[in-house]
Parts: structure tokens; C-alpha cells; sequence
């Protein structure tokens, strides 16, 4: 992990011989010899004259050969005399009544393939929504929570933008963290000494990187138990942003996996200006991986170790490709080189390589830039959590029609919205009451969320239950347990008091899991658990935003003129019906001034009002401003998407 098979040199590998015997594909961990494509000249003069040549590469393309192993279980060919016996039955096979299929078989297993046909089988397999999931790791915005599985998946494909610092790795117990810094970290061009050169290399062209000085670093803490995981988080000192684009990086170098792919090539004997022109057949995917500027000294590169392991091996083109003077690498039959395969890459479709689950919502593709002043600054170095109250209600402030009755006040937008928010918190919390009558699954679902075609637990936030006394059952059927074995959420952590009675089986189920029990020891005057310690336990435990749902209870506590201070924003949505007044309501206590008369409990600053679909949002802050900031108007303003 972290090689590169396209930036180290070696003085071998522009030296081969010129004229490289045939590849074999490999069978049973044995070589088998591989059949003379018709008219192939020697492989160093190919790819002289092949049409796809390396002038273009990028300006730190070498001329490495790869540092994988080879496999020291492999043989080499016996002699010369079983090699030309082999190879005239395969030509004679070619020749008669159908095209050698030594290589095709190896080829078709390689690609888990029952019966591709000669031509048709992929070099490419790569993971779901690979673009999307590499652009996430590498702007790594917010804390990317993943199995260790995932993150041995896609890292190769995202290993060129990082070096890792190895002087700081470190292990505690289960942990082990590793740093890493960008690759463009360090200067942009270093002037070394002019050594002398072995006779008869050629020196190398070297180009000084043009672009600045990238400071993003990262810090990768592999947690290994019984649900391995993989976290990636930027280092305190590091910069928000990259100083260039992933493009600019994936020019710079290559990717391991994608070289991968080229590996497994070459060794089936493949002449490397051939698996260039398969690449280029497939486009979309060459991009997705990090292709972009991928050259045939990449993959030629990638073929030189095994190449001088192997030397009396000739190399071939795939089944139906033979090489042409003048023209390359070209389809079988053509003699004018008009059906050469290669095509200049696209950028990959917008569409997901696997199928999503089918509750996945779409993400909302109306504008929800409204929401952004009420929702956390990570910029902004805090004591408590950002905390978000976010819930339906009807025009007389109910939330449902009857306690423990679930009522829906959505609509189809605001129901979209409300999954956004949750995207955008690390963490949920609602009363244990709302859990038993709902039975929630309190997790994000729309398209790109983790489970729902995104990496990991992406956009996935903790879910918080507050149950003082330990009512909730942990059982194996609750919807956030299943939803966290899924894939498509995280397990819920409880906050209980110290005298909840916890059986032991419901604390390891729970921890099996990934969820756990919080206990809070402090007590207000009402002996209910403070929100303050609540809240500070929640900030130690890394949470730094916090969306509170419900229900009625914890609602209107909160909405208490003596919890201004930890509350910083409120997101209504309000329905055009009334609920009645046996609805479950959600209201502050009464207040009164010095003089006993009747005062508004609450005045929420900064309102604004957003039509969405059949419902109105309502957005306003609540957390007192610092002094010498105006409070704002408590007349609420009107705004129209």
C-alpha cells in the first residue's frame, strides 16, 4: 500500500532486450507458453513506432519498473526446445481452426467471467462510485468513518496525493494512527548535483512541477476489533483545502490501483502498448480511476520487472489486436488503422456503479443555501456542541395528534430537507419516549449517504437517546440496530443516569453493535439530568454539531429562556393544518416579567420564512450573540425561494 508503479526508477527498465520472446499467461502458478501473434515484430521496435507514444506524459513520468514482488513460486521456462514445441502447436492452432485461447482463459478468470468472448472481456473492475468516493478522500472535509475493508478498497486508488510521515506512527492499545501529508508538500523543484551516468543509459528528462506548495495533511487511525474500522480526519495544523485539484495530482503520478489493473496485465503476457489500447477501450473507467493522463510508459513501466524475470517470454497482443508497421496496436483485419481502439477519455456518467437500496431518497435538487446561516462552523473553537432544534408542527404548535400516535407533517421536500440536516449534523438526539412510539431509525437517507452509495458511515450521524432510566430494550429487530448492521447508519449511543439498571447482555449487544451507554452524574434542581453535561460529554466524545428531533418533552424543555446559552439555532416546519388540542404540543413555559405581567417566552433573532412544497420553513437563532452584536428584530422577515 502507497507504491507507485509509475514514479520509481530503474536503470533496467529502457533496457530490455529488443527482442522480448512471446508472454505466457500464467496457469496453476506455472507459465504456459503463449502463441506468435501473425507478423508481430519485436516488442522494443513496437512500441518505437506505436502511434501512442509517451511524449505527452506528465512531467514526473518515469522510467520505473514496479515494486510488487514478484511471485517466487514461479518457474522459469525449461528450455528452448519445449518453448518452440509449444509455440508451434499453439500457431497451428491459430492458424486452423480456431484462435489460441491459452491466454483468453486466464484472461476470463482473472475477470470472474464464465464465457467473455475473445475481445470482450473488462481489464477494469472497479469499486462502487469510485470518482465520487476519491474526491471525497481526497478533500476530506469532514471525519471519514469507514470498515477497514473499505479503506483497503479504495486507499490504492486515492495513495498518489499522499506521503506517508512514517517517523509518526504510533499505536495505543487497538489504534494505530498514521500520519500523512500531500504529496506537493515539498518544494517545487530541488537542484541536486549532476552524478555521472552508467554507460549507455540515457539521462532522464526532468521538468521542475509547476504550482505551489500544498500544506494538507491528514491523520489515518485504524481501529481493529470486532467491527474494524478505518477513521481519516485532517491534522490541527493543516490547511482547510488542497493548493490544486485532484486532476492536477492524478498528472503528477499514478495511483496503485490503477496500476494495479495494468499488473495483472503484463503478467499474462500482454505487450504493454496492447493494455494501453484495452484501457483506452474503456474509458469512463480509465477516468473514474484516476486515468486521466495515463500513458503507455505507465504501463510499460509496470511490465519491466516481470519482463526482465522472464526474458525468454515474448510479449503478444490480446486476442483479436495485432501490431501493424506504421500503425500499431490495431483491431484484427485492418489494414489502414481506422479501427484503432483507443478513444480520448470522458469524464465518467453521473450514474452509480451498484444498485442503491430502494427507501434511498434523491438528493434534494431544489436550493437549500437558506439553512446554511443556522447550521455549524467547524472554524469556531466551542466549549458545547453547535445545537440545531429541528421539528414539524402543525399552525397550533402540536407534533402529533395523540402521545405515542405518529403523525406526519412533512411534505415530500421538507422531508428531503430534513434528511439534509441530518447530513450536516454529527449527531441526533431524541427523547426515549419518541424511540419506543416511533421506533426511528434516525439515519441520512439520500443518494451519496453511507449505505445509500456513499463511502462508509458518510453523512450518517450518531443517534442520541436520553433515557435517564434505562427503558429502552436493546434488541437485535430495533430499526437504528438494524440500520446500523446494514451499513446504513451508526449504532445509538444512550445517555442514562447513574441509577439505570443496565443488564450486561444489553451493554455487550449494544457495543457489538458500535453503540454504548453514556452515564451523566449531574442532576438540576428539577433531579433531571443536565443538558450542560450532557452536552460536554457529547463535545469529549468529538461531537461537534447536534440536531434535536424530539419529542414534545425535550423539545420545550430546551426551548426554556435558561438554555439559550447551548441552543444555537431552531428549523420548524410548519404544516397548513391544526392538530387539535388533544395534540402533543411543544411550547416553553409561561413567562412573566418583574411586574407579573404575561412576557413572550422566546424570541428567536435572524428569521427568515421559506416556502417548501406544501409547508413553510421557519429558521431562526436562539444562542445570545456576543457583546457589541445587534440582536436583530424579533419581527420575523419574509423571503420566497
Amino acid at each position: 500500500m502507497g507504491h507507485d508503479h509509475s514514479d520509481v526508477s530503474d536503470a533496467n527498465a529502457k533496457f530490455l532486450p529488443s527482442s522480448d520472446p512471446e508472454v505466457v499467461p500464467l496457469q496453476n502458478g506455472a507459465p504456459t507458453l503463449a502463441t506468435h501473434s501473425l507478423g508481430a515484430e519485436p516488442e522494443q521496435a513496437m512500441e518505437t513506432n506505436n502511434h501512442h507514444t509517451a511524449a505527452h506524459e506528465s512531467i514526473y513520468e518515469s522510467q520505473a519498473i514496479p515494486l510488487e514482488p514478484a511471485n517466487g513460486s514461479r518457474s522459469p521456462v525449461a528450455n528452448l526446445q519445449q518453448t518452440l514445441e509449444v509455440e508451434h502447436q499453439a500457431t497451428s492452432r491459430r492458424d486452423g481452426s480456431g484462435d489460441s485461447n491459452v491466454n483468453r482463459a486466464d484472461a476470463a478468470d482473472s475477470e470472474n467471467s464464465s464465457t467473455p468472448t475473445s475481445t470482450s472481456y473488462n481489464l477494469f473492475n472497479n469499486p462502487p462510485n469510485l470518482a465520487r468516493i476519491r474526491q471525497v478522500m481526497f478533500e476530506c472535509k469532514d471525519p471519514i468513518e469507514i470498515s477497514l475493508e473499505e479503506f483497503e478498497t479504495y486507499w490504492p486508488f486515492i495513495d498518489n496525493v499522499w506521503v506517508k510521515q512514517r517517523s509518526n506512527s504510533s499505536k495505543e492499545g487497538h489504534c494505530t494512527t498514521d500520519y500523512y501529508m500531500c504529496r506537493l508538500r515539498r518544494p517545487t523543484h530541488r537542484t541536486s548535483e549532476t552524478r555521472p551516468l552508467p554507460e549507455g543509459k540515457r539521462p532522464r528528462k526532468k521538468r521542475v512541477r509547476e504550482g505551489g506548495i500544498c500544506n494538507f495533511q491528514i491523520k489515518v487511525v485504524r481501529f481493529e476489533g470486532a467491527y474494524s474500522t478505518v477513521t481519516i480526519a485532517r491534522t490541527p495544523g493543516s490547511s482547510s483545502i488542497h493548493s490544486h485539484d485532484l486532476d492536477f495530482i492524478d498528472k503528477v503520478k499514478r495511483n496503485s490501483g490503477l496500476m494495479e489493473f495494468a499488473r495483472k496485465e503484463a503478467v499474462k503476457g500482454y505487450l504493454p502498448s496492447s493494455i494501453y489500447t484495452k484501457f483506452q477501450e474503456e474509458p469512463e473507467k480509465l477516468v473514474e480511476a484516476g486515468g486521466k493522463f495515463c500513458t503507455v510508459t505507465d504501463v510499460r513501466n509496470v511490465s519491466a520487472k516481470w519482463r526482465i524475470q522472464n526474458p525468454e517470454v515474448n510479449l503478444i497482443p490480446h486476442d483479436g489486436y495485432d501490431y501493424q508497421k506504421g500503425h500499431g496496436i490495431v483491431r484484427s483485419g485492418t489494414i489502414d488503422g481506422n479501427s484503432k481502439a483507443p478513444v480520448k477519455p470522458t469524464l465518467p456518467k453521473a450514474s452509480l456503479d451498484s444498485p442503491l437500496p430502494p427507501d434511498t431518497l434523491s438528493f434534494p435538487q431544489f436550493p437549500l443555501d437558506f439553512l446554511e446561516p443556522y447550521l455549524a462552523r467547524y472554524d469556531e473553537r466551542r466549549q458545547f456542541p453547535h445545537v440545531t432544534l429541528s421539528y414539524a408542527s402543525s399552525m397550533d404548535s402540536k407534533i402529533s395528534l395523540l402521545p405515542g400516535m405518529q403523525t406526519v407533517l412533512s411534505g415530500p421536500e421538507a422531508k428531503l430537507m430534513t434528511h439534509y440536516l441530518r447530513s450536516r449534523h454529527d449527531a441526533i438526539l431524541i427523547g426515549v419516549g419518541t424511540v419506543l412510539a416511533d421506533n426511528p431509525g434516525l439515519n441520512c437517507r439520500l443518494e451519496g449517504a453511507g449505505g445509500f452509495g456513499g463511502l462508509g458511515r458518510m453523512w450518517q450521524p450518531r443517534p442520541v437517546i436520553i433515557d435517564p432510566t434505562g427503558r429502552w430494550p436493546v434488541h437485535p429487530e430495533c430499526r437504528m440496530l438494524r440500520t446500523a448492521v446494514e451499513g446504513k447508519g451508526k449504532a445509538p449511543w444512550v445517555v442514562v443516569s447513574p441509577g439505570a439498571q443496565i443488564h450486561p447482555q444489553e451493554l455487550m449487544m449494544l457495543k457489538g453493535y458500535g453503540g454504548d451507554f453514556l452515564r451523566i452524574v449531574e442532576y438540576n434542581q428539577n433531579w433531571r439530568l443536565r443538558w450542560e453535561a450532557i452536552l460536554r460529554a457529547l463535545a469529549s466524545e468529538g461531537i461537534k454539531s447536534v440536531m434535536i428531533e424530539g419529542g414534545g418533552t425535550v423539545l420545550s424543555e430546551l426551548l426554556n429562556p435558561e438554555y439559550t446559552e447551548f441552543i444555537d439555532s431552531i428549523i420548524v416546519t410548519v404544516a397548513p393544518t391544526y392538530l387539535g388540542s388533544g395534540g402533543v404540543g411543544v411550547s416553553p413555559d409561561s413567562k412573566r416579567d418583574e411586574h407579573g405581567k404575561p412576557n413572550a417566552a422566546l424570541n428567536p433573532r435572524d428569521v427568515k420564512w421559506m416556502p417548501l412544497g406544501q409547508n413553510v420553513i421557519m429558521c431562526g437563532k436562539i444562542r445570545a450573540v456576543a457583546s457589541g452584536q445587534t440582536n436583530g428584530s424579533n419581527t420575523p422577515s419574509a423571503e420566497s425561494s
